[in-house]
């Protein structure tokens, strides 16, 4: 994979998960996943603007960060799914909250989001 020239600064917790769910469509991937679409062409219909090199780009990332799980199926022709690991499982609320929020302000952009956090 890429090897960048400038490591990055990941001494605080704000970094560290930006690292993991900082791509533009890696916090989509993680909801959907969890949603029950597994099959890279569900994932690809589900986010028709992101292409499908930056998509697998993105699922790599999320693999080798231990979020999610690649399973290739021995078929004709290949199968390939993806499912959350138990650290991607423990990432849900953080999905959750951020989707809530997004939600909220989409339906009425001049209010302020509420959240239920630690509900």
């Amino acid at each position: 994979m890429f090897e960048r020239k400038i490591p990055k600064d990941l001494d605080c917790g704000m970094g560290m998960i930006m690292e993991i769910i900082g791509g533009k469509w890696k916090p989509c991937l993680i909801h959907n996943i969890w949603q029950g679409h597994r099959r890279p062409s569900e994932l690809q219909r589900l986010n028709p603007k992101a292409s499908r090199r930056v998509l697998y780009q993105q699922l790599q990332e999320l693999e080798e960060h231990g979020i999610i799980e690649r399973i290739v199926y021995p078929v004709l022709p290949p199968k390939v799914e993806y499912f959350l690991t138990e650290l991607g499982n423990s990432l849900l609320p953080v999905i959750s909250v951020m989707d809530e929020w997004g939600t909220q302000y989409l339906e009425n952009p001049s209010k302020k989001p509420l959240l239920k956090i630690g509900a």
